[in-house]
Order: structure tokens, then C-alpha cells, then sequence
């Protein structure tokens, strides 16, 4: 049975861990991911969980204990921001490599300098190439239900990579909003069991973790977190299908807005999609063929999908929170222009960066870059590359 109730983004993730019951939760805490702490602690000292909460000296710390406790067998689930999940880097590699299953919300802020506690993309952009999947959240629901998701995809035996589910710092961790939740026991009955793969406790079968590798088998290893991913993106789908059966809400890899028959397209992830929703709306009213596609899942990218969503494309516009400096374009633009230029499709496609540190994203600025999509049309030329809302 579902219930709703008025929920921050922080709220929501903190919920859905207290429903999950992880058995390690290792943490050190960072503005805008510190309140999922500490309400998760509060869980934890009314013993509402069963969990062993690790309070650590530094970030690096925690994606170790997290590290140590998944390979001892454990349900294991952190959260951090920004600067701290920059802390982490040399562990999120380690982590994947060793095939660890866990899930990590990352509240998604700026990196420094200059200093900026408020939100864009840079961090998790900064470790899309690590070998973590990648799960966008729109909302406080969406935030509630991805970290649920992540539990089944992390700990599927096909799949054993770790998850990170970003969550936009402020717009969404300490905004209030309506949202459904379920009962515990519906939700535990979802992500079920937790059978883990091998255990460093198994002193029946002792095994090695984290050993050194030479030339001759490097590669190996890392082809296999390749073939990880691969697999991830069936389970995906799987797990968004079986949750939807369940509670009534279908994930994909991406949402498609008014996006079947549309000319003109922007491509944004998280917070921002329901500005530019809103925008494509009120076009859409007007007689004027615009769509927004939605990303959900940034790791794996599910290219082929993107491009057949695409295809009627003439013009589309791609929106980073993330600066790709010295590259074309922002870390999404680049992977829809690839994915694109795969299915040899003749859209015009330009990047525009935005909402840097949470600079002001508003209806204007999206009415204003449609207003160069349109004039497209008749001139032929338009800016490749651009940023929005920025002085000169």
C-alpha cells in the first residue's frame, strides 16, 4: 500500500535506505548530502535498522570501509558530494575493479575553485568513467525510487558493479514536494535477499581481493567490468519493468516528452527537465514541434536507444551542468553527438552549458534558445556552442 506524504530529496533517499536495511552504511559528512546522514542515524539510534552506521575520518575512508564491507559480503550504501566524492576518486576505480556491490547517492554539487557549495554536475561527470553505473533523479520520487532500483541492479550476479544515483544539491535534497512511498515490507520484499557472490569471511573458500596485477592480465579485468556494464543494461530495464509492475511507475533509460514527431529537441538531465517540460509544453500549444528527451541512465549510455528516439530530429539542443573544458562541447553532448554520428543521423546538434554552481535556469532561457533553434530554420546558422544565463 502506498502513501504519500511532503519529502525532500534527502528525506526520500533516507527513507528508502531505512526500507532497505542496508548492514554497512559507512559515511563522513559533506553540504548538500549531510542531512540523508543524519537522519539515517537517527534510524539508526531509534533502531528502526539493523545497521552498522561507520562514522569515518574523510570520504577516502568511507568508500573504503565501504569497500572492505562489500567484499565481507554485505548490503553496504553511502552518500557524499562533491569535493567528497573527488576525495573518493582513487576508491571508486578500486570499487568497480573489484567487482563491488553497493549503491551511493551523490548529491550532486559544484568542485571547487572557487569554492561552491551549490549544485551542477561536475562531480559525478568527473567519475562517469570509472566503472560505476549512473542513475539520474528528476525528483524526490524519482530520487526514492532509483536508490530502490540501484539495490536489485548493484547486486545482481550478471551485473556487481557499484551504483551511483545522482540527486541535484538543493533544487531537489532540500526541496519539499509531494511523493508516494511504500511500506517497508513491500519494499524489502522487492530488493529481496542479499546473496553475496564470495565473501572474504568464508574462511571454507579463502580467496585473494585486490592483489597486484602485471601487464599480462591488467586488461583482463578490466575488460570484465566492460562486460559488467553491458550486462547492467538488461537488468536495468528488468528492474524498472519489475518495479512498475509493483508500484506503478515504469523507469527506462530515458524519458520521452512530446518527443515522437518533434523537429526541435532538447536533450537535459535531472532538475532542469521539468523547466524545460514546461517550456516545450506551452510550444507544443503554439503548433510548434518541440519534445525534451530525458536521460535517466548516464552509465551505461544506451546510445542505440537515444539515436532511434532521435531520429526525427532536425535540430537539438543539448544541456550540461558540466563543463567539458577544452572538448566541443559538455560530457552529454559529446556522448548524444557520438551516438548520433553512429546512426549517421543528419541532425544539427548544439551544446549549451548552464546552471554552473546553480546559476539561474528559467523558462526565458529556454524560450531563448529555442528562439536561435527556430531561427535555424531560415538562416542556416547557429552558435555550436554556448553557454546560458552568463555575463560577458
Amino acid at each position: 500500500m502506498q502513501k504519500f506524504d511532503a519529502f525532500t530529496g534527502n528525506l526520500a533517499v533516507a527513507t528508502a535506505m531505512k526500507q532497505i536495511n542496508p548492514d554497512v552504511c559507512a559515511a563522513y559528512p559533506i553540504t548538500p548530502s549531510t542531512e540523508i546522514m543524519m537522519i539515517f542515524a537517527d534510524f539508526v539510534s531509534n533502531g528502526e535498522v539493523n545497521t552498522e552506521l561507520v562514522t569515518v575520518e574523510s570520504e577516502h575512508s568511507a568508500m573504503s570501509a565501504c569497500i572492505g564491507a562489500s567484499l565481507a559480503g554485505g548490503r553496504v550504501m553511502t552518500a557524499t558530494s562533491s569535493a567528497g566524492l573527488a576525495y573518493m576518486w582513487e576508491l571508486l576505480s578500486v570499487a568497480s575493479g573489484l567487482r563491488c556491490s553497493m549503491v551511493l547517492t551523490c548529491v550532486n554539487r559544484a568542485l571547487s575553485a572557487p569554492l561552491n557549495i551549490h549544485c551542477d554536475h561536475s562531480d559525478a561527470m568527473g567519475a562517469k568513467d570509472t566503472g560505476w553505473i549512473q542513475i539520474f533523479s528528476e525528483n524526490a520520487q524519482e530520487a526514492y525510487d532509483n536508490v530502490i532500483q540501484a539495490v536489485k541492479i548493484t547486486e545482481h550476479k550478471d551485473v556487481r558493479l557499484p551504483v551511483m544515483v545522482c540527486v541535484d544539491g538543493f533544487i531537489i535534497s532540500h526541496s519539499y514536494e509531494k511523493m508516494q512511498y511504500m511500506e517497508d515490507k513491500e519494499v524489502r520484499d522487492f530488493i529481496g535477499e542479499f546473496n553475496p557472490y564470495r565473501s572474504l569471511l568464508n574462511v571454507e573458500k579463502p580467496e585473494t581481493f585486490g592483489a597486484m596485477v602485471l601487464p599480462n592480465y591488467y586488461m583482463e579485468f578490466k575488460r570484465q567490468v566492460r562486460e559488467g556494464m553491458e550486462k547492467a543494461r538488461r537488468v536495468i530495464l528488468d528492474v524498472g519493468n519489475e518495479f512498475g509492475s509493483r508500484f506503478g511507475r515504469y523507469y527506462g533509460y530515458f524519458e520521452n516528452y512530446m518527443l515522437d514527431d518533434a523537429e526541435i529537441v532538447f536533450v537535459v538531465m535531472s532538475s532542469a527537465a521539468g523547466t524545460v517540460k514546461h517550456v516545450v509544453k506551452n510550444l507544443r500549444d503554439r503548433g510548434i514541434k518541440a519534445g525534451v528527451l530525458k536521460p535517466r541512465v548516464f552509465r551505461p549510455f544506451p546510445a542505440r536507444e537515444i539515436a532511434e528516439a532521435l531520429k526525427n530530429s532536425k535540430v537539438i539542443c543539448v544541456l550540461d551542468r558540466a563543463e567539458t573544458f577544452g572538448a566541443e562541447g559538455g560530457p552529454l553532448y559529446l556522448e548524444i553527438k557520438a551516438a548520433l554520428q553512429t546512426a549517421k543521423s543528419s541532425a544539427t546538434i548544439i551544446s549549451r552549458i548552464f546552471g554552473l554552481g546553480q546559476r539561474d535556469f528559467l523558462p526565458v532561457h529556454v524560450e531563448n534558445i529555442y528562439k536561435e533553434m527556430a531561427g535555424y530554420f531560415e538562416t542556416g546558422n547557429i552558435k555550436m556552442f554556448d553557454y546560458v544565463n552568463v555575463r560577458d
